[in-house]
């Protein structure tokens, strides 16, 4: 069986190589990798990968697992001059991306406070979210510190490997 540090390196090199699939299969476990294939004009950011041992937590009841509909925005008229601002705006933060896919929630529990709001300090080893994949609830821990600035995704919703979830300012 892997350890968590052999799957962290074998996620980093299947990000990194261009290979959009690996599996491997032992006795008793078994893992896939998928990822998607870099664009050629895609620009570069800093990533931040973050992978924490699988915990067991008691399951919620399935009425609080299920995401409210949001109703789609209507497109602004000035988007795309807002939309290269926040581009340019956002290039100067660290982005705290999933390390699986998932659901993602905000707080322990939906008894609890969330984790982290915009405007919290974040240091090393923080929680930041719990991502639930096959029933296992994970806390994420961040490996960044700063302050965050931008919450990118919404409470109980399906996240994917890579997904931004955070915008950290480091400063």
């Amino acid at each position: 069986m892997m350890n968590q540090k052999e799957i962290q390196e074998l996620i980093k090199f299947v990000s990194k190589s261009g290979v959009t699939e690996v599996e491997i299969e032992e006795k008793d476990f078994k893992i896939t990798i998928k990822s998607e294939p870099k664009r050629k004009n895609e620009s570069e950011e800093k990533t931040v990968y973050i992978q924490q041992p699988m915990q067991q937590m008691p399951q919620q009841p399935m009425q609080q697992q299920m995401p409210q509909a949001v109703a789609p925005a209507a497109p602004a008229p000035a988007a795309d001059k807002g939309a290269a601002e926040t581009a340019s705006e956002d290039s100067k933060y660290i982005t705290v991306k999933s390390p699986m896919i998932g659901t993602f929630y905000r707080s322990p529990s939906p008894d609890k406070p969330v984790f982290v709001e915009v405007g919290s300090t974040i240091k090393n080893g923080d929680p930041v979210c719990i991502i639930e994949a096959m029933k296992l609830f994970n806390e994420i821990e961040s490996e960044v510190q700063g302050k965050i600035i931008k919450v990118l995704v919404d409470d109980a919703s399906p996240v994917e490997y890579d997904q931004p979830l955070f915008l950290v300012d480091p400063s």
